[in-house]
């Protein structure tokens, strides 16, 4: 797949999921602008990385729970690239709380992290390519717990719900403009988000027996679909959801 001479932006592209995605578009000669919250050194990481690679890396500090922060982003975008042709929406939190110890505040904050921010940066991401008649690709990183429940995740899970519908309906929206949008629904990914929860080995083999292929996935697992879902290898899949799990859904016995 081939991205020479195509924008991407990717957001909470400095570790995980976004950081696999982030690297893959590079390889891949994208010019690629991360988003990032807090890891200063792992985003400049990144951008050397990228840069490296001899294509154009850029980052941009946000926090994604203000709302009021995601104009100043645009104007970043805006002064980098005359377009962008790839919209990742990869930003999540995930902090593993019990139903009732769920309080008003972090709901707000996991919401607008995971879906508020991404519903305004993709609004404006799509005027941009609107606007320039660019026929983009967006993604968003949805999860399998949009599928199934998590005794600790009934806030997170909320998230990755709305995410889909969202997606549903942007296809249709977008779609008419020749922009195409998806999302892909990781399994369980050993990231930032639930490397403590898993450093329980009971828990880890627990989950690692679940799965048949015999382990957790890796970030590289996510990216390399993602790569297809946005690249002009991709003609007709639009408003679709692509569960990435090693097949843990379906293994009920």
């Amino acid at each position: 797949m081939n991205f020479k001479g195509k924008n991407a932006v990717v957001t909470g592209g400095s570790r995980g999921i976004g950081h696999a995605i982030a690297m893959a578009l590079a390889e891949s000669g994208a010019n690629v602008l991360i988003t990032y919250s807090s890891s200063e050194d792992a985003a400049e990481k990144t951008v050397n990385d990228m840069e490296n690679m001899g294509v154009e890396g850029y980052k941009y500090k946000i926090d994604q729970s203000d709302i009021d922060k995601i104009p100043g982003l645009m104007d970043f975008i805006r002064n980098k690239f005359n377009t962008v042709h790839v919209l990742i929406n990869n930003a999540g939190i995930c902090p593993f709380r019990d139903f009732f110890d769920i309080d008003a505040k972090l709901f707000e904050t996991v919401w607008k992290v995971n879906v508020e921010s991404h519903f305004f940066i993709t609004q404006e991401i799509a005027r941009m390519m609107i606007n320039n008649k660019t026929k983009g690709k967006i993604l968003f990183i949805s999860s399998i717990s949009a599928i199934v429940g998590g005794k600790y995740q009934s806030h997170y899970t909320t998230t990755k719900s709305a995410l889909n519908g969202l997606m549903h309906s942007l296809a249709i929206t977008l779609g008419e403009h020749g922009i195409m949008v998806n999302s892909l629904e990781p399994g369980t990914i050993l990231t930032d988000i639930n490397r403590d929860d898993l450093s329980n080995q009971e828990k880890r083999s627990y989950m690692e027996k679940r799965i048949p292929l015999g382990r957790l996935g890796d970030p590289s697992d996510i990216a390399k679909p993602a790569l297809f879902l946005v690249s002009d290898d991709n003609t007709y899949i639009n408003g679709s959801e692509l569960l990435d799990d090693g097949g843990m859904l379906v293994n009920l016995q």
